[in-house]
């Protein structure tokens, strides 16, 4: 197995962490909504790394272990009862329009996996905001079954469309430890806190990025709910529910197409957090997360030039008043 890796995957060490650190993700996915978490896993990893495969091959280079990564991120934004055509569709899309058009591995300027989401989100909403399952409890709770059963009341729904279409807020308890409807891995706020944990410990995700996104999305979010907006729950609701924590410590940090500056990662952070606030709030979406990071890619490249260009014109100013000094 490892020779079949060396010759057909290129080795990223990086990517094994974040691997690492969604393990915990996989296994309570399976926990809370049964064994076809597992299997749409495998499915769409057969999907992602073989479009990357006969995209890579083609120029004689090899598939990059980043592809797992891609995969699984993608795998842990689907419900579990998303249809198995749609979800390889959707990673076909991510990996083609997400990252080879770009040139592959490194010249993405979009997180692949938010493409795939996305692109699913908008084409198939249906499956991805309708066809919800309940969670599996006790012992050994999803382990013992296929899938959980699904939910066809409102009142049973995800936390933030339940907040949206009814005005309650799900317990904060459930919330940090997962047991409650949503996408596979988006649930559990203390796996996800663990995780972050550790990428920060391993120097793999950035805390700035981290930081700024808390930052931007706490101070915008409790100054409209102070002031009275009934759209938009108190800030700790919404820091754990709608996917927020997954997409703030693995899709906003992605190194690829997250600014490369350390003031840029800050702006970045707190773009991305606004603007989950303004979509969650006015827009049609109850998520936002995903849409917010997506519109934090875009301006990426453009954050790094105007951070370096601040830097080089206050050190050409300085460098010309040590002159005349």
């Amino acid at each position: 197995m490892s020779n079949f890796m060396k010759k057909y995957f290129m080795p990223q060490k990086m990517m094994r962490t974040v691997i690492i650190a969604l393990i915990p993700l996989i296994l309570a996915s399976i926990y809370f909504f049964g064994w076809r978490s597992f299997v749409l896993l495998l499915w769409v990893s057969l999907f992602g790394v073989g479009t990357e495969y006969l995209f890579e091959k083609r120029y004689g280079r090899k598939v990059s272990e980043a592809i797992f990564v891609t995969c699984i991120l993608y795998v842990l934004t689907l419900p579990a009862r998303t249809p198995l055509w749609v979800a390889a569709v959707g990673i076909v899309f991510g990996v083609l329009f997400g990252k080879a058009v770009f040139g592959g591995f490194g010249k993405n300027v979009f997180n692949p996996a938010l493409v795939a989401r996305a692109f699913v989100y908008v084409s198939f909403p249906e499956p991805l905001t309708i066809q919800w399952s309940k969670v599996a409890t006790g012992f050994p709770g999803g382990f013992a079954t296929y899938i959980t059963e699904g939910i066809d009341t409102i009142s049973q729904a995800t936390p933030m469309l339940m907040f949206r279409d009814t005005g309650q807020m799900e317990s904060l308890w459930k919330l940090i430890i997962g047991n409650v409807p949503g996408s596979l891995g988006e649930t559990s706020a203390i796996l996800i806190i663990l995780a972050a944990i550790y990428l920060i410990y391993k120097k793999v995700a950035a805390w700035q990025t981290m930081a700024g996104v808390l930052i931007g999305f706490t101070g915008l979010s409790s100054i409209l709910y102070l002031a009275g907006n009934i759209q938009i729950p108190n800030p700790l609701f919404g820091i754990l529910s709608g996917g927020f924590l997954f997409g703030m410590v693995f899709m906003a940090t992605d190194p690829i197409s997250s600014p490369k500056t350390k003031e840029g990662k800050w702006i970045y952070g707190i773009l991305i957090g606004v603007v989950t606030v303004i979509i969650r709030g006015y827009a049609l979406f109850a998520g936002g997360m995903m849409f917010a990071i997506l519109i934090g890619n875009t301006f990426a490249p453009i954050i790094d030039e105007g951070v370096r260009y601040v830097k080089k014109s206050k050190k050409e100013s300085k460098d010309k008043g040590g002159v005349v000094a």
